[in-house]
């Protein structure tokens, strides 16, 4: 990036980015010319242009003709796929005649169209005079949300995400199932749940399809599957009905289906059969990970004659084919082929491997080059760090967005998949993955461009709509205030375990936890959230992203409390110090109940707020 107008940033900074001396003055009465593609096509971005200049009271109109005067033209966005031959490239160059945009296909438009309003949006009536030449690192960049631990987003939620994903680039979204889909047979599973419905997914896939972005189908079909298997009529199918040991500790419920059971495939082809037909995208995210039971119960005998790695091919062999079989490309999570990698030549070569992993160290480059050297496709998919955690581990997501980003190029990797999980009962509110989300747009469409983007300024702009930048810092701080403590944790931070850890258990599971430790952490929130009586958001829910980020922070001190309460000696001060975190504690569980039902269905509440609920009850007697 180069010129006059350095100081301006974008989300995703582009390719080649040049500021020029000059500016054009933006004025009412103009033309937008849509050509090289039927104007229907590119009406869509005309309309977002027009929009983002009325926000400056500037009125410009839509034609599908450049006749006329020349000053009669403000801008012209053309499709000229034989000299853009990437369908997503764009160029632009503002100068004293107007703004010229050039793209290979009515999707380059519309990413043209949205670099143009993060422009305007920072220069209001004077543009400053520039060329942006732009194309991706990867096909693919994409975003998981999960909508099975408990929270279902409404769906107002999930539009104003997917409009918030389209600014930046991102051209893929999936929603993870496990339980969450209305499926008509199987109200049994999901009638407490506020699922998805059909008709839901049509509309969504309809929204995002007229955004550039595919709405994969994605729903879990062999682990993850307890809401399914807890219900006496599918635990016959259950791998481990009773429960298995896993790394996490002994589970007393069913984890997975049992490979070889011919009714497990039934039930889930007859998933896929009503599933499948209300997504447009021909591409199927089985998931197939963290089968942590196999071998521990119905096919203990097969996984001791064979393998657990055979006997797990085996059943995705089986679901490849009936994925195939309906016309979709399969995608599944690679952890356990890694674990295997002798069998990965093995997999089908047109199936989509899943590399994952969520630490800053993760192994990406080993992992990514196994799947290169047997030419098998993958994506690298990396997280936003905010699961079990209350508001985000920052440095970790950018390292671990980065890592996967860089390997993920090195190693020729098809896509980014930037993960959003809600373990452990999806506490973390929704703004606090908009970090992660922004970073891992930015270095999935140009790495280069993006690896040291200001990322807290920029989604003060482009997710807060905070020009004052306070609330991008407060997300960024806030989220480093896992490292406070001196004590890192695995996919995790300390004063998220502390909410959720029984009392008695704590000193034993954190040895390392000090008093030291925790009144720094309780000063790190403070210096965090300072900044948010500063914040000026624009956006329609500015008052409550300032609610979820105060609340937030309460829980957070709430954890640090409760740690101190743990290494509490004195009887009298415990007792004292029990009173006020239970009286906290009630306080937290309104809050949390109100902002709760602001961006989510009500089914999954009663169980994400009853571990809330437990940790409130111990604080009696």
């Amino acid at each position: 990036m180069t010129g006059i107008n350095a100081t301006l940033i974008l989300l995703p900074m582009p390719r080649q980015l040049e500021w020029r001396e000059g500016k054009y003055k933006l004025a009412s009465d103009k033309r937008i010319a849509l050509l090289g593609a039927p104007a229907q096509e590119l009406l869509f971005s005309g309309e977002r242009l027009c929009l983002a200049l009325a926000k400056h009271n500037i009125a410009w109109s839509l034609a599908a003709t450049a006749s006329g005067a020349p000053n009669e033209i403000g801008a012209t966005l053309r499709v000229d796929a034989a000299r853009l031959t990437n369908a997503e490239a764009y160029e632009i160059t503002i100068s004293e005649t107007g703004i010229a945009v050039t793209a290979g296909s009515p999707r380059g438009i519309f990413y043209a169209v949205n670099t143009l309003s993060q422009i305007i949006a920072q220069s209001k009536n004077h543009v400053p005079f520039a060329h942006i030449s732009d194309a991706p690192d990867f096909a693919n960049r994409g975003v998981m949300l999960d909508v099975s631990r408990d929270k279902v987003p409404t769906m107002q939620t999930l539009f104003e995400l997917i409009d918030l994903f389209a600014n930046w680039k991102i051209n893929q979204v999936q929603l993870y199932l496990e339980h969450t889909f209305a499926y008509r047979n199987h109200r049994l599973v999901w009638h407490n749940a506020s699922p998805l419905t059909a008709g839901e997914i049509l509309a969504l896939d309809a929204y995002c399809r007229e955004r550039f972005i595919e709405l994969v189908p994605n729903q879990n079909s062999f682990g993850h599957l307890r809401p399914w298997l807890i219900h006496r009529k599918y635990r016959p199918l259950a791998e481990a009905p009773n429960g298995c040991d896993t790394r996490w500790g002994h589970f007393a419920e069913p984890f997975s289906l049992n490979p070889g059971d011919p009714r497990s495939l039934a039930l889930v082809c007859e998933w896929y059969d009503e599933l499948l037909p209300n997504f447009s995208s021909r591409q199927f995210n089985v998931g197939l990970d963290e089968t942590i039971d196999l071998g521990q119960g119905r096919s203990q005998a097969e996984v001791k004659a064979r393998g657990v790695g055979p006997v797990y091919l085996d059943y995705l062999k089986k679901i490849y084919r009936e994925v195939a079989a309906r016309n979709h490309t399969m995608m599944f999570w690679g952890d356990i082929i890694t674990e295997h990698p002798e069998l990965i030549p093995e997999l089908p070569r047109d199936a989509v491997a899943l590399e994952w992993g969520y630490e800053a160290d993760h192994p990406f480059d080993e992992n990514s080059a196994a799947y290169a050297q047997s030419g098998i496709p993958f994506y690298v998919c990396p997280g936003t760090s905010t699961w079990n955690t209350i508001a985000g581990r920052t440095d970790n997501a950018l390292g671990n967005i980065v890592n996967a980003a860089e390997n993920g190029l090195k190693h020729g990797a098809i896509g980014v998949l930037n993960t959003d999980w809600g373990d452990n009962h999806h506490w973390q509110y929704l703004p606090m993955s908009y970090l992660g989300f922004a970073y891992g747009a930015a270095v999935s469409w140009s790495l280069a461009a993006n690896r040291a983007l200001d990322i807290a300024r920029a989604i003060s702009l482009f997710a807060f709509d905070d020009a004052t930048g306070n609330l991008g810092r407060v997300a960024y701080n806030l989220g480093n205030v896992y490292q406070a403590p001196q004590m890192q944790l695995h996919n995790s931070s300390l004063l998220f375990r502390l909410l959720q850890k029984p009392l008695d258990q704590i000193i034993n599971e954190y040895y390392g936890l000090t008093i030291t430790g925790l009144h720094d952490s309780l000063r790190a929130i403070d210096r965090a959230v300072k900044p948010l009586a500063r914040a000026k958001s624009q956006r329609a829910d500015a008052a409550l992203i300032l609610a979820e980020y105060q609340c937030a922070a309460d829980l957070l001190r709430h954890g640090c409390r409760r740690g101190l309460l743990a290494l509490e000696t004195n009887a009298i001060k415990a007792h004292a110090l029990k009173r006020e975190l239970k009286r906290d504690a009630l306080r937290l569980i309104k809050e949390y109940t109100r902002l709760w039902h602001a961006r989510n269905r009500p089914g999954g509440f009663s169980d994400s707020v009853a571990a809330m609920t437990k940790m409130a009850k111990e604080y009696d007697g």
